[in-house]
């Protein structure tokens, strides 16, 4: 939370002082807009930052982010220098110190057809990154059978600590447990967000054995990290194109256990998926992992095997 709040706008982080505790230890998400309320995401809800201090939901009563200060944050964002963050900024998302990303939506502007990077940015969503050391605990003895750990498939809708989830398995499969032995772990991160790496160094703790290939499109990742790092783990986070399946099928034929995630309610929504349907039709996974919001964040909702039967937590 310190490193997002060093990045903001002098103005911006007054707006903001006056929030309780409670609601900044719950915050998952700031999302400006300019000319619009600031808005805060947690817990399942949203509120608008009152002039009063807190939250309110109405928006008439919000503080509005401007102009002036969505101009400054991004100059803070780029260290003063857009176009030398012009690939950060055609993904449309920026990494920060600490690992927190910065969602950016704006004018886009176009070459050759393909996005060059966005222009006039409007929307800043500032997603925390939050790092939560033994949320695995429960959940890695299910995935591990005979001292072997399973190719895994976790399935959950946005916002259900997924990334949360991953990151915390690569750690404690890289470091080792009481299951099995550490293990060599390649991590494939498109998004930057389980590693959070920063100038290609990781900002949270993915264990002493790992190895980050950051900012990559998985599938020619998960095919450079097959060739290049000799893994015996591969994670890679929100599979879903054709090329991804037969990425992870190259790497379980090359003997290496595969962990990936996929934005889903369950089992029958992927199924539903043509491309993910083939994937589950070849074999390609022994675990499924699906995560639900309730009672809270990261609940594990269910664990099946490769039959889709469900196993005994």
């Amino acid at each position: 939370m310190e490193e997002v709040l060093r990045m903001l706008p002098d103005s911006l982080r007054v707006k903001l002082k006056n929030l309780s505790w409670q609601d900044i230890e719950q915050m998952e998400e700031i999302r400006l807009r300019v000319g619009r309320p600031i808005e805060y995401v947690g817990g399942g809800a949203s509120w608008f930052i009152s002039g009063q201090g807190g939250g309110t939901r109405r928006a008439e009563e919000a503080l509005t982010f401007t102009k002036e200060e969505g101009m400054q944050l991004l100059s803070r964002l780029s260290h003063h220098s857009v176009y030398m963050m012009e690939e950060e900024m055609r993904r449309g998302y920026i990494t920060v110190q600490g690992g927190h990303r910065v969602g950016l939506s704006g004018k886009v502007v176009l070459e050759n057809g393909r996005v060059k990077l966005i222009r006039d940015v409007t929307s800043f969503n500032i997603r925390f990154a939050r790092e939560k050391r033994g949320v695995a605990d429960g959940v890695l003895p299910l995935l591990v059978e005979g001292g072997q750990l399973k190719n895994t498939l976790v399935i959950s809708p946005p916002q259900c600590g997924k990334t949360t989830l991953l990151r915390d398995l690569a750690r404690q499969i890289s470091y080792g447990s009481k299951e099995m032995a550490g293990k060599k772990v390649s991590i494939v991160d498109e998004r930057s967000e389980i590693a959070g790496c920063v100038a290609g160094v990781p900002q949270k703790d993915v264990g002493p054995r790992t190895d980050v290939l950051d900012a990559c499109p998985k599938a020619e990742g998960m095919m450079m990290m097959i060739r290049s790092m000799s893994p015996e783990v591969l994670i890679t986070d929100e599979i879903g194109r054709p090329e991804d399946g037969y990425a992870l099928e190259e790497a379980i034929h090359a003997g290496i256990t595969v962990i990936a995630s996929v934005h889903g309610r369950d089992l029958k929504d992927i199924m539903r998926r043509p491309t993910l349907s083939r994937i589950l039709q070849a074999g390609v996974f022994q675990r499924y992992l699906v995560l639900s919001r309730r009672p809270k964040v990261g609940t594990v909702a269910g664990v099946y095997n490769e039959h889709f039967t469900e196993c005994r937590r």
